[in-house]
């Protein structure tokens, strides 16, 4: 991505113009272009689900930065040299060295994504009467704790919650209101604190350092260990380097560590910040919770050198957690975000500011204000997108978090957003260029759009499968 850039320094002091990709091109696949009638049958096919279409039939896939990024030539070689024993294989301990070398912690579990952790995790902390806080969980964090019976709260700061303001650290969590909730909370009853790093349903804004600090500095005075999910750690280190003035100088690597050594545990989707296509990990410093992980792990997962993943996964994930680290290749992904939410932002089409690390959130509730939350713009917008350019993005609003209270009212969700979601090292300026031309398109004819409405739905994590049909 040839990124026309603000004039100044790179990381190394270098005045640039131009912030190119660092690295080249070795190997490319075709996209398949298909018509507006084409796009039309496939949405009334998948229900205009856009989780249930099929990838070939996507332009520029924005679903999601999980899982979908293209891998090095380093990492496609350290794939051929993974060791596919069942037990003590040697890639699980260059695996375990470099997870270690940045985290700290004692105990490092692989797991087959990170999800898988979160599972592991609150079976065995969660349960009827326990209440996890944190900045803003994400779908399937969310989804795990509340499966286990127990409640999920959402801190976020003020900030946080206002889509136009443009502020450093808007994922922070709401520390004020943190001690605020230990005071309320049963005595017993808070098993653990997490802070979700960058804040991916507030928009993917980073978390400063200080933040991270005093939510330490009181989870230790309440007795309750902090965690972090941790599935962009390394953006987010990137974002105090550029933000927090004491860390200007700073290598990420040392951020990076710094950040780990305030917590007593991490859960890890490497398919995001690992620049792989699967796998994850969960990673504590408590030795007597470690062993009863690594017994579920037995049962759900795998043994514990090699938890659900191959060898060849471990060795990429080893050699992915380097790379992440380049700020060079930092500097370029933050500043291709940034990049498109400038000409989205100049074009007059509301997203949330500033742009975050791995996406751009466009704001469904300015953008389709005749849509009411409980016809979903967001999905509206979503399936707009892709009729009218074949882009895939995800809704991330009251399809993904409203909810039915329990006197049959509708609860919308907090924000009405769509994320286009930045694959790492796959599209080229020219794709972001056509990207915004298409939400552009869209934001031209917004007033044409429509609601949609629910057919059909499962009990958790809806916006994967559910069925929905336009409002006419």
């Amino acid at each position: 991505m040839i990124l026309r850039a603000r004039q100044g320094a790179d990381t190394t002091g270098v005045a640039m113009k131009t912030i190119i990709e660092p690295f080249k091109i070795k190997s490319v696949e075709p996209i398949h272009f298909t018509t507006r009638e084409e796009r039309e049958a496939v949405l009334r096919k998948g229900f205009y689900n856009l989780f249930m279409i099929r990838a070939e039939d996507v332009l520029i896939d924005l679903l999601t930065d999980s899982g979908t990024a293209a891998m090095s030539a380093a990492q496609w070689a350290g794939m051929m040299q993974g060791d596919e024993s069942y037990a003590g294989a040697r890639s699980f301990y260059r695996f375990e060295a470099k997870v270690r070398e940045l985290t700290g912690m004692k105990n490092i579990i692989p797991t087959h994504q990170g999800r898988a952790a979160e599972k592991i995790l609150f079976s065995l902390v969660g349960g009827p009467g326990k209440i996890v806080p944190n900045n803003s969980h994400f779908d399937t964090t969310r989804a795990n704790v509340e499966f286990t019976g127990a409640e999920a709260v959402d801190l976020p700061t003020a900030e946080g919650r206002d889509p136009d303001l443009i502020a450093d650290f808007k994922g922070n969590m709401d520390t004020a209101g943190l001690e605020e909730f230990f005071r309320r909370a049963p005595k017993g009853s808070v098993p653990l604190c997490m802070m979700t790093v960058t804040n991916n349903s507030g928009g993917g804004q980073p978390v400063s350092m200080q933040n991270i600090r005093e939510t330490r500095d009181i989870c230790r005075r309440e007795g309750v260990p902090l965690f972090l999910d941790a599935c962009r750690f390394a953006e987010n280190a990137y974002f105090i380097k550029k933000r927090e003035r004491e860390y200007a100088t700073t290598p990420v690597k040392a951020i990076v560590q710094e950040m780990f050594s305030l917590v007593d545990g991490v859960t890890m989707s490497a398919k995001k910040d690992a620049i792989v296509n699967m796998g994850g990990f969960l990673a504590l410093q408590d030795d007597e919770l470690a062993a009863r992980a690594r017994n579920l792990l037995i049962m759900t997962e795998g043994f514990p050198t090699y938890g659900g993943l191959a060898g060849r996964d471990l060795e990429a994930i080893a050699q992915g957690l380097d790379e992440v680290l380049d700020e060079h290749y930092l500097q370029y992904r933050l500043r291709s975000v940034e990049y498109l939410g400038e000409r989205l932002v100049k074009e007059g089409v509301p997203i949330m500011q500033p742009p975050g690390g791995h996406a751009i959130y466009l704001n469904a509730k300015k953008f389709l204000p005749h849509i009411p939350p409980h016809e979903f713009p967001g999905q509206s917008l979503s399936v707009a997108l892709f009729l009218e350019g074949g882009i895939r993005s995800a809704e991330i609003g009251s399809v993904m978090f409203g909810k039915t209270d329990a006197s049959g009212t509708f609860v919308p969700a907090r924000m009405e957003l769509v994320r286009l979601a930045m694959p790492r090292r796959v599209y080229t300026q020219s794709h972001i260029d056509y990207v915004f031309e298409v939400v552009a398109d869209c934001f031209a004819h917004r007033e044409t759009l429509k609601g949609y409405r629910v057919v059909e739905e499962p009990p958790m994590l809806r916006h994967f499968t559910a069925k929905f049909a336009p409002i006419t």
